[in-house]
């Protein structure tokens, strides 16, 4: 098998697999990025393998949530007490409400999304809009002195709901899952950290549960090397992941996303004039 392996297919996969684990957590659209990549270096491997490693990798990094947050989220541990139990339960809960929105737009809307707004022009209108709306709302933050939601377990069902309503922009291709809940709970009146943290947890059901169905539908027959090829892809996200996450929560402790929104704008302004000019 080894005599098999293509180092430079291998090395692209390692380079997609490091992006992926970067952009999946910062509000900057892994799919912008995707595209950029795949135009300058496509993987000459089968189209079913394309389209598997482009689910599984992200399963890679979502284990680096459930990695992470073991403990925080596993209501079965015998070290919490049963206050802290029914903590876990309640977040779980308050989850899978934040995840009824996406499930019902995503099963209705997604595959004609991929069909006619998967495009470099709707990606990076995508990626400059909601740059400019994070700088807004950063903005708007520093000027309001009401309070927030400074703990996750004081999120309501309510305002749980309401991330989830914004969690289903990112069927919108460059709008960035990860952007688009983060957003949400800014705009619900939550602190940045509460916003993050309720956004990595709501990954978990939504990247499982499109894998699963994507799976499904695609099949798994696949090479031993190519095999191969997905285990590493998806150790190189979750490892990516596991750094992305823990910088993500050290930035927020003394910055705001601002940044990010103009790293997406300067990032949209990249793909269009890479169109335009380019290809």
């Amino acid at each position: 098998m080894l005599q098999a392996i293509d180092l430079i297919e291998l090395l692209k996969l390692f380079i997609i697999s490091v992006v992926q684990g970067i952009t999946e957590w910062l509000p900057i659209s892994s799919t912008g990025h995707m595209i950029l990549i795949e135009d300058f270096m496509p993987l000459n491997l089968s189209a079913e393998f394309r389209e598997t490693f482009l689910i599984l990798v992200q399963l890679g990094s979502i284990m680096a949530v459930v990695v992470l947050y073991f403990h925080k989220l596993n209501p079965l541990s015998p070290s919490k007490n049963y206050q802290e139990r029914k903590e876990t339960w309640t977040l779980w809960f308050k989850v899978i409400v934040a995840s009824i929105p996406v499930l019902i737009f995503g099963l209705f809307l997604n595959d004609y999304m991929d069909t006619y707004f998967y495009n470099p022009t709707v990606v990076a209108i995508a990626l400059i809009v909601y740059g400019f709306a994070f700088i807004w709302i950063e903005k708007s933050n520093h000027a309001k002195h009401s309070a927030k939601t400074e703990h996750l377990e004081d999120l309501s069902y309510n305002k749980a709901f309401k991330i989830g309503l914004f969690q289903s922009l990112a069927i919108i291709p460059g709008t960035s899952r990860s952007g688009s809940t983060i957003m949400g709970g800014l705009l619900t009146n939550n602190s940045r950290f509460v916003a993050t943290e309720f956004s990595f947890f709501l990954g978990i059901p939504v990247m499982f549960g499109a894998s699963f169905l994507k799976l499904l539908k695609l099949g798994f027959s696949l090479s031993q090397v190519e095999i191969f090829y997905l285990i590493f892809s998806m150790v190189v996200a979750f490892i990516v992941s596991i750094v992305v996450i823990r910088f993500l929560l050290t930035y927020l402790k003394r910055n705001d996303f601002t940044g990010f929104g103009y790293y997406r704008i300067a990032l949209g302004a990249i793909v269009i004039l890479y169109n335009l000019l380019i290809k």
